[in-house]
Order: C-alpha cells, then structure tokens, then sequence
C-alpha cells in the first residue's frame, strides 16, 4: 500500500467492520471522519481522547513531538474539547542516546506548557525492532464549555448536566465555513525543503513567510469560538488536504456538500510555492484549517473574524450524497480522498 492514511474502502472493509464490540460507556468511537472518541462514565463529565503517531518527520527522521501534540489538540478541539493532558510512548533505535530523550522530552514538554497540558505517563523503550524513532501522542481533553461557561446548566435536581457542545453531524441546509487558509501545512514542509529551488524563482521573504506557515497549525481558537457561536459540526483538515477533509466531513453525516472552488481561501505564497513543486494545494496537508457547519455561516465568520481569525462559507451541506465542486461554469465530482501530496514529493530528491 501507499505511505499514509489507508484508502477509504480498506478503512471501512478491514478496519471497522471488525470492530463488533459495544459499550454505552463509548458516546462516539470510531469512524470515517472522526476526530476523536467520547467516553461518558458520569453524567457531568464526557471524557475526550485521541490519538496521533509518527514514523521521523516530513523534515527528516526525528521525531517531532510539538507536532503531534498539536495534532492531538487540534482533533480534541474539533471534537469540542480542549486538550488537559497527553500520554506520550517513545520506541527507540539501539543508537538513540540520552541526550536525544532528552530533548524529545524538552520539546514536548515546551510544547505542552504553552497548551497549558500536562504530561500524564507514558513508557520510553529502547527496541532493537525499530529503525528511526517512533511516537505514539494520545490526548485527552474536556469539553470547551467547562472553561467558557463555568457555571454549568443543573438539572431540577440539582445535578450538574454537561452538553457536548452542540457538536454533532453535518446537515442539509449549513453553511459550510473554513478558518484561516488552506494548504499551510504542506507549504512550510515544502518551503523548508525546496528552498533553494524556491529562492531561484521567488524573492527570499515570499519563501521565508511560507516556511513560517507553521506558527499557524493550531485551530483551537477558532474551535471555542465557534463552540459559543453554534457551530454545527467540525473537522480539522489534514491529510489528504482539504478535499479530504471536505469528503471526511459529508461521508460521516451521510450528505452532500456543494462547495465554490473559488471560495477556498488561499494564501498567495501557497499558490507560488505548489506551481514551482507541482503540487495541488487543493490536496496538500493543511493542517491549520478548521471545517465547519453551521445553520447561520454569516454569524460564525462574524464571530470568528472578531476574534482575529480569518474565516469564509465555501458552500453548503445538501441533502443528496453527490459531493460537488464548482468552478465557474465547470461541475465536478468530488473523488475519495488520494494519497497527500506531501507524500509524492518525500519520494523526489529536494
């Protein structure tokens, strides 16, 4: 198979039909689409976890810890939680030294002190079946309105009652609106990695702004803002970039999705940086974009806009399953998501 996500048919087929096994306990487990799972043990406090992992990096084989930490952050904060604390499991080669655990830890440790997280446990082994460093980052979060709303709804008995933050599944009729940009993701890795190329056809502050993309990747501003402005559903686009996420999104509810091309927000340095690498933004890791639904899109940018987040309705969610992309005149398709385009280029030399 190909480097990355597994296809969406052997996902379903080999994946989760297999998993049989119920529990009331579990609120939302695994899914096409899914950010994260919700676990209710008490009527006041649904618990929210996932998980991310790692093989070296797109820049090389280190492991980097801040970005799967985020990653995990970002998934919770689509889910409507914010991350409280990370369970980090480190394999290592035989030739890893102390010094290189420690500063894994250093970074994670930085990363998580400017998510206010907490390192809860973990395990660090040395496995002489691996050959660069493997991370596995699970997170666990609680909902955004045990800190926007600390004053809880009590139920007539007085029983504190926790709501999942109104978030659920896309439906006909919502608006569809994107935060910040697409592509950013991708671009800083490629901005780093064909720099030299780059700086042949761009001037140096074109390239340096893309390479510095990344300080962008974290959508949890937006996520609790748009928990207190009645957001529908959320995705956090990834992988497969947004026409991914934008199929993730409508295959998890069951609908459709009609979205104008020329709506998805775009930063000009993207545009120049895929045109030189060849590569399709439209399916370029974008990590950093949040997709969501809502039944007032014009209330959700104005909120989120107040907050300083850039934010736009790219269409609607429909009640047919034909997902639709229009470019002026011309209709397509939306197909299953690809492999990312970030993994065609790890195969090029820079």
């Amino acid at each position: 198979m190909k480097i990355g996500k597994v296809p969406e048919n052997v996902l379903k087929r080999s994946v989760l039909r297999q998993i049989k096994t119920k529990r009331k306990e579990v609120i939302s487990g695994a899914g096409v689409g899914e950010d994260c799972a919700i676990f209710s043990f008490s009527d006041d406090m649904p618990l929210f976890t996932c998980m991310q992992e790692a093989e070296g990096t797109w820049d090389g084989p280190t492991v980097n810890p801040e970005q799967l930490i985020q990653k995990c952050a970002n998934n919770l904060a689509a889910g409507g939680a914010r991350m409280v604390s990370v369970m980090m499991t480190l394999m290592l080669p035989e030739e890893t030294e102390e010094a290189d655990i420690k500063s894994l830890m250093s970074r994670a440790e930085a990363k998580c002190a400017e998510l206010k997280v907490q390192i809860a446990g973990g395990q660090t082994r040395i496995s002489s079946a691996v050959r660069m460093p493997v991370a596995v980052v699970t997170g666990y979060g609680i909902p955004f309105e045990k800190e926007v709303e600390p004053q809880a709804e009590r139920s007539p008995g007085g029983k504190q009652t926790v709501k999942r933050s109104g978030i659920g599944k896309a439906r006909p009729g919502q608006d569809v609106v994107i935060s910040k940009w697409i592509g950013l993701e991708g671009t800083a890795i490629l901005a780093r990695r064909y720099r030299e190329k780059l700086l042949a056809r761009y001037p140096a502050y074109l390239v340096d702004t893309a390479a510095c993309f990344d300080r962008w990747l974290s959508v949890i501003p937006e996520a609790a803002t748009a928990v207190k402005s009645g957001v529908c559903a959320m995705h956090d686009a990834s992988e497969g970039g947004i026409f991914g996420a934008l199929w993730e999104l409508a295959e998890s509810a069951g609908v459709g999705l009609t979205i104008d091309l020329k709506k998805l927000p775009l930063r000009q340095e993207t545009v120049e940086v895929c045109e030189c690498c060849n590569v399709n933004p439209y399916e370029l890791l974008s990590g950093g974009c949040l997709v969501m639904t809502t039944e007032d899109g014009s209330g959700l940018t104005a909120a989120l806009e107040a907050e300083g987040i850039p934010a736009v309705i790219v269409g609607k969610v429909t009640g047919s399953n034909d997902r639709i992309i229009l470019n002026e005149d011309e209709v397509r398709y939306m197909d299953r998501p690809k492999q990312d385009e970030i993994y065609r280029i790890l195969t090029e030399k820079p």
